[in-house]
């Protein structure tokens, strides 16, 4: 902005995510390269690429530094202003996909440092909810994060932030209760976060004024915003197997959007291998892998953010890929209960073929782990990992 005067450039942020970011992936690709088995423990240990992720946090941190300069200065304009606070939003948002490379790992201080990646978004319970909701309940109905066959992404933003919201707060005070703790503990992850977040705004306006809080309530609602967003993207209408105890199967590359487009997966830490992510929620972000079995995106994520945004287009381009996802038969999709009947009625001519088909097969093989049912009835799989190695 300084050396050419275009104040565009105050909107950086949203034109290389939605703009620049879509172009590269469509001109350079598709990744297509898998780590190899052997060498696995060598990758995983190399620190350049922890690295990556901390040096995030300095540069997230001095960029509102210098933003809330701005803000509370009277050079920029309103809309300059707006098209700053969009750019940090996204900053924020990216940073909250460092909090949650951060947040998987065991050690303590990348723990920490999950926790201080997002109190610029001031969504700190996300690094209870994720690990120890989403994680287990993902790709089920009882999922507030995982969107639903017919359900557009503003009716799903609602549901998930406050869906999450309330999860966290139970999932953590369950286990302070489990410890003989308190909810005011020092020990609650969810207070530390939100700690952080008080200590980083107050600071702030400490320094530049009460005029900077508005803009800092903005960049957080978009940082918010631009992560729900993905999680919608990342399961719409996958819904997993039922074992037959009645309970969730364990998560599958089936269960989860796939996308290798190579320019996202450099700029989010290979997010969109997101089936091996959550098959494998150990591994570190530089040795996840490509899946044949999981279902694939037809473009990146920064792509696909545009596409959610208007619902006709979202529809038209992903409930088909859904159905075939489940050769055709809808009832194993993950349905959004209020277009349930709607849907059923519109696919029903091949959901009832296809399930004819797959109840003679059954009825062959015998009983199928692979049943699935809408019912919100909680019958969920154990989580694949301990709680102190973060889901």
């Amino acid at each position: 902005m300084l050396q050419t005067g275009a104040r565009v450039f105050w909107w950086i942020g949203p034109i290389i995510v939605l703009i620049v970011i879509p172009v590269l992936d469509w001109v350079v690709g598709e990744d297509g390269t898998n780590p190899r088995d052997e060498d696995y423990e060598l990758l995983s240990n190399d620190r350049y690429y922890r690295w990556c992720t901390y040096l995030f946090l300095p540069v997230q941190l001095i960029g509102l530094l210098i933003a809330c300069y701005m803000w509370a200065g009277h050079e920029l304009s309103t809309l300059d202003k707006l098209g700053l606070a969009a750019t940090l939003g996204f900053v924020s948002g990216i940073g909250i996909n460092a909090a949650h490379e951060l947040g998987h790992r065991v050690e303590h201080a990348e723990r920490w440092l999950a926790k201080v990646a997002l109190a610029q978004s001031f969504y700190g319970h996300f690094f209870v909810e994720h690990n120890r909701g989403h994680h287990v309940r993902v790709a089920t109905p009882e999922d507030p994060a995982s969107g639903r066959l017919g359900e557009t992404l503003w009716e799903f933003l609602p549901r998930s932030v406050f869906g999450s919201f309330r999860s966290a707060i139970a999932l953590e005070r369950e286990r302070l209760q489990r410890k003989g703790l308190r909810w005011w503990s020092v020990q609650n992850h969810i207070l530390q976060a939100w700690s952080m977040s008080v200590l980083l705004f107050g600071t702030m306006i400490a320094i530049f004024g009460w005029t900077v809080l508005p803009w800092l309530i903005l960049q957080a609602v978009i940082g918010a915003s631009l992560l729900e967003t993905v999680n919608y993207i990342e399961h719409y209408g996958l819904l997993r197997a039922r074992r037959p105890n009645g309970k969730y199967a364990r998560c599958s590359p089936r269960d989860s959007w796939n996308s290798d487009r190579l320019v996202t997966n450099i700029f989010l830490f290979h997010l969109q291998r997101h089936s091996d992510h959550h098959a494998n929620p150990g591994r570190r972000y530089q040795t996840l892998r490509s899946s044949m079995q999981a279902p694939q995106l037809p473009a990146g994520y920064a792509t696909m953010i545009l596409f959610a945004a208007v619902p006709p287009l979202w529809r038209a381009i992903m409930d088909h890929r859904v159905l075939e996802h489940y050769d055709g038969d809808v009832t194993r999709a993950n349905i959004h209960p209020r277009k349930r009947r709607r849907l059923l009625e519109m696919y029903g001519t091949v959901a009832t073929l296809a399930g004819t088909q797959s109840n003679s097969a059954q009825s062959k093989s015998g009983p199928s782990s692979s049943a699935q049912s809408n019912s919100a009835e909680s019958h969920l799989a154990e989580p694949d990992v301990p709680e102190s190695g973060a889901a």
